[in-house]
């Protein structure tokens, strides 16, 4: 079974990495940038799409704020990079926001900045793959007609790359995420320059369309609260820009600077092409509505159904570049592509995320260990089925996925500035140097502004967002919340109850007694290995013990124990109900009670079997009692192993797994080479 699944394994991520080539896998920035910024750079093929769709409830007319929207984006994106440049050189370890949180205003606020990271994360795998599969399927209409199915196979494509690790993984989107943001770039300049130098006319294809208003004539608080809710729409833009500071780690060295300088960067080229896509969406007359079948409208007539509205950056692309040509082509399929892509942001941010949360015991420790490919291969599967179950229920579309996203990581924005603000304060209390003093005042400074800012921010997506959605959202991040609580409370519980007590104790105190039993069913050879073991053992008493089930077998055995001449007493136990399990934990605890200071040992033959169906013919009475008894206090248990002919086939198996790097080698470390004789005990027994 094992070699069923190994070479599967090995050709679809790779063979497995020794722990001492972690280095290997750090990050220059250039493939920095793609791996951890594709989400707030591929945002921008949605982020403007989202503000005009909440725009045209009040009819084109609306469009005009669109500038001063996409402003207040520029400002608040500048705002939170320059913050989290603070927090990269402060906080290095990888703990990002949670650990800002957590160490400068306690576990309960960092709990809560994970609960909401987690959730984000989760999102942006789905939002980023049901907006990629909309966009490539405005050339592929197949594509559209099994979204779904689409987009859960992308999901198990980047699962799949991201498992082969993060390097990899970075070479892999590295191509599409800069050809991405080269075709945006040229679609801006290439605009301006028809525009302002050419004067030519550029018209998106709806530009002619003819938008049904929701509401006509907004004004006072009803156009405040329109404004607000198109804001917060466009604020998807900084979705992702929280994962630079928890990969620190995944940096070269100096990995602060480098991280910062990569913030600077990615904040520098989302503002860029955010403002440039709003600025010719405006010049070339898109029109978008939220329904378009009957709000988009030409010659007064609803365009229906069969109409099939496309994003914002394709309108665009089509406008300037001409639809169908060659470069709208490019453009096209390399949106589709880093659209996916993004979701790699999470696929290194949340796993990441969840292996600090595992070891400080909030999450189960599996997610701790790296695995064979130095990748936390745990929770990348987490994230996958989580996603895989987001986009399956909400049928894998973006309009309606993205009224959930943006609340968990304004959430971790507003909490973490708050942190670093009073960690400035703490380091400001003892710091004496007045070059430093300054740097940190001023640090300071930005942090408070974007505590601020961010947290005006959450409170304009909660109202606007929360009945479209966002309570979603927010019920994820309790439930995350409780069950990483439980959880932590659960292995504090363990931990206390297993600590090693500083004087006597139960557990210290040797047994007054031990009394060997072994199980007997036959005499054969298991039988025969199990008693001459339990013989060499320096044991008070030793019995074999066996249940009546079948009296005619009974007497067999009895008979054969007496002819052979077995100097070990033979107790039969009655069972009228042909039960074997219970009669035997009967016994045992009977045994205890009559002598509560004395150790049982409980000594079990086992078959080993090379093939994955015989373990359901053999040692299924041994499963049965091996559970039932660790649940027995005093009570040890002792498996004595014999091997078929056919665990051959598994010692074959394990001895060639041996000769290069096994699955899980990663985590248990270097093992010394072993005499073959050893080997093919050590692996018998297994």
């Amino acid at each position: 079974m094992s070699k069923l699944t190994d070479v599967p394994k090995r050709i679809l991520i790779g063979r497995a990495l020794r722990s001492d080539r972690l280095g290997e896998t750090l990050l220059p920035k250039r493939i920095a940038l793609p791996v951890f910024a594709s989400d707030p750079l591929s945002s921008v093929a949605y982020a403007p799409g989202e503000v005009l769709l909440v725009l045209s409830i009040a009819g084109v007319s609306a469009y005009h704020f669109s500038p001063w929207i996409a402003v207040a984006v520029v400002v608040l994106m500048f705002t939170v990079v320059a913050s989290y440049r603070q927090n990269v050189r402060a906080y290095p370890s990888g703990g990002g926001d949670y650990e800002v949180a957590t160490t400068n205003l306690g576990a309960k606020a960092g709990l809560t900045v994970a609960s909401a990271l987690l959730v984000d994360y989760v999102l942006t795998v789905a939002v980023s793959i049901a907006s990629g599969i909309e966009n490539l399927g405005s050339a592929v209409p197949f594509i559209v007609e099994h979204k779904v199915l689409c987009a859960v196979v992308v999901i198990v494509l980047l699962t799949l790359m991201n498992l082969r690790g993060v390097r990899e993984s970075g070479k892999l989107f590295a191509i599409p995420t800069y050809v991405f943001v080269t075709g945006v770039f040229v679609m801006i300049l290439w605009g301006a320059f028809r525009g302002l130098v050419r004067g030519d006319t550029m018209r998106a294809p709806t530009a002619g369309f003819h938008i049904e208003a929701e509401h006509h004539g907004l004004a006072g608080l009803a156009l405040v609260f329109l404004l607000l809710r198109a804001f917060s729409s466009g604020c998807a833009a900084l979705t992702g820009v929280e994962a630079i500071s928890n990969g620190v780690p995944a940096f070269r060295k100096p990995k602060s600077k480098n991280a910062a300088t990569t913030l600077a960067m990615m904040g520098l080229l989302a503002v860029t092409m955010f403002c440039g896509i709003i600025a010719l969406a405006m010049t070339t007359g898109v029109h978008m509505a939220d329904d378009p079948a009957h709000d988009l409208l030409d010659h007064g007539v609803p365009l229906g159904a069969g109409y099939e509205q496309h994003p914002v950056i394709s309108q665009v692309a089509a406008a300037v570049f001409g639809d169908g040509s060659f470069l709208f082509v490019v453009l096209a399929a390399a949106t589709a592509l880093v659209l996916f892509l993004a979701a790699n942001t999470a696929y290194n941010g949340f796993p990441l995320l969840g292996s600090i949360l595992a070891q400080d015991r909030f999450l189960p420790r599996q997610l701790h260990t790296r695995g064979d490919r130095l990748a936390f291969s745990n929770g990348i599967l987490v994230l996958a089925g989580a996603a895989t179950l987001l986009t399956v229920i909400y049928g894998a579309d973006s309009t309606r996925l993205i009224q959930l996203y943006i609340v968990g990581v304004f959430v971790s924005f507003t909490l973490s500035q708050t942190g670093m603000v009073r960690h400035w304060n703490r380091h400001l209390r003892t710091e004496k140097d007045l070059a430093a003093r300054r740097r940190m005042v001023r640090a300071r400074a930005i942090n408070t502004f974007g505590a601020f800012l961010t947290g005006l921010v959450l409170v304009v997506v909660l109202i606007t967002k929360f009945t479209h959605g966002a309570w979603v959202a927010v019920l994820g991040m309790v439930i995350f919340y409780a069950t990483m609580t439980a959880i932590r409370r659960h292995y504090d519980h363990v931990a206390e109850e297993i600590a090693a007590p500083e004087g006597p104790s139960e557990d210290t105190m040797r047994p007054s007694r031990v009394r060997s039993i072994v199980l007997v069913s036959k005499i054969h050879r298991p039988t025969l290995r199990a008693l001459a073991y339990a013989k060499l053992m320096r044991t008070d008493s030793l019995e074999a013990l066996s249940v009546n089930v079948d009296p005619e077998e009974t007497r067999a055995l009895k008979a054969e124990w007496d002819r052979r001449g077995i100097d070990v007493p033979l107790k039969v136990l009655d069972s009228p109900y042909r039960e074997i399990t219970r009669p035997i934990i009967d016994y045992v605890k009977g045994l205890r009670q009559d002598s509560p200071r004395d150790a049982v040992s409980v000594i079990i033959p086992e078959y080993v079997v090379g093939h994955w169906y015989e373990h359901l013919l053999h040692n299924q009475s041994a499963l049965r009692l091996k559970g039932r008894l660790l649940f027995t206090p005093g009570i040890m248990v002792t498996s004595v192993p014999y091997q078929l002919a056919s665990s051959e086939a598994a010692r074959r198996r394990a001895r060639r797994r041996q000769e290069w790097s096994a699955p899980g080698a990663v985590r248990r470390g270097p093992v010394e080479k072993r005499p073959r004789e050893s080997t093919r005990e050590t692996t018998g027994r297994h």
